[in-house]
């Protein structure tokens, strides 16, 4: 139980809720980290804040034969997303990036850094902190492998950011594009240049930003399906309520369906004309009654 009442308010944050907040993610260095890691883990850090902690000081740990360190580290921090950097002969230039569910590792996948380009290498103007990525996945290895349709999804949770409810186009400003291809993974930023064309559509240019990087896949460490299927479990008060009489074909459009009573088409009111007004013998013959001429004599 809490005993002030910032400790009261600080538990609460932490406490579930229907529309969670902003995953963060933390960035820890190696006990073995060299300058190349370093670095990176820098410039993922700029390119993630401000919903991300960078570890500066050295934690000597191994995440896939003892996760205990990173459970702790993560409800510390109140981060549900990390990138773990080291360095060793065995694997060089070694990134291991993951994400935890209820404060325990859901599924980590390493990976191994061949070429890096740093955010100071490249001498371009860069976007403002906190800029919301676009995010583009090329190659079918991200559709028809298992172990890259969980990086793809991995990759996604680390740099969406937070939930928008709607967009400008001078915000789409930042591209993020990842490429499998011959076993490999190559990630890029760039920087999206609105031009003048002429028209309302501007022109759009692409200048590269940086970081860029050349990763190679090692090791995987992946959830269970029905772990994973639970981590995936939203409340019922966020699912949407089913409408009943409404259905939607394959091209979005929707239709609805009308209950009526049925109805008694002889008392419909019609246009009023003088063609179609009655005769008096025609309402005696549908009354009943005997038609007023009489029949002549002989």
């Amino acid at each position: 139980k809490p005993k002030t009442k910032r400790a009261k308010r600080f538990l609460e944050k932490r406490e579930p809720k229907l529309k969670e907040n902003t995953k963060n993610a933390m960035l820890i260095k190696g006990g073995n980290a060299n300058l190349t890691v370093t670095e990176v883990l820098k410039d993922i850090y700029a390119v993630k804040k401000p919903f991300a902690v960078l570890y500066k000081k050295k934690n000597i740990t191994r995440p896939f034969e003892d996760q205990t360190s990173l459970e702790f580290f993560s409800k510390k921090s109140d981060c549900s997303l990390f990138l773990f950097g080291s360095h060793n002969k065995k694997r060089p230039n070694n990134l291991i990036i993951g994400r935890m569910f209820d404060y325990h590792v859901l599924d980590m996948i390493e990976l191994g850094v061949e070429k890096f380009v740093s955010l100071k290498d490249v001498k371009n103007s860069k976007c403002p902190e906190g800029t919301k990525p676009m995010l583009i996945f090329a190659g079918d290895m991200f559709d028809v492998n298992e172990e890259y349709r969980r990086l793809k999804s991995l990759l996604i949770d680390f740099f969406r950011g937070p939930s928008v409810p709607s967009i400008r186009l001078a915000g789409l400003e930042y591209v993020l594009h990842f490429t499998a291809v011959d076993g490999k993974i190559y990630m890029r930023s760039y920087k999206v240049l609105l031009k003048k064309s002429g028209c309302k559509i501007p022109r759009i240019e692409l200048e590269e930003m940086g970081p860029s990087l050349d990763l190679v896949m090692r090791r995987t460490h992946l959830a269970s399906d029905d772990l994973y299927k639970l981590s995936l479990k939203q409340p019922k008060a966020l699912k949407p309520k089913k409408k009943k009489n409404i259905s939607h074909d394959v091209f979005g459009t929707t239709y609805g369906r009308i209950h009526m009573q049925k109805q008694d088409l002889g008392k419909l009111q019609t246009r009023k004309m003088k063609g179609l007004k009655k005769r008096p013998a025609e309402k005696l013959s549908e009354d009943g009654g005997v038609s007023p001429k009489k029949s002549k004599s002989a």
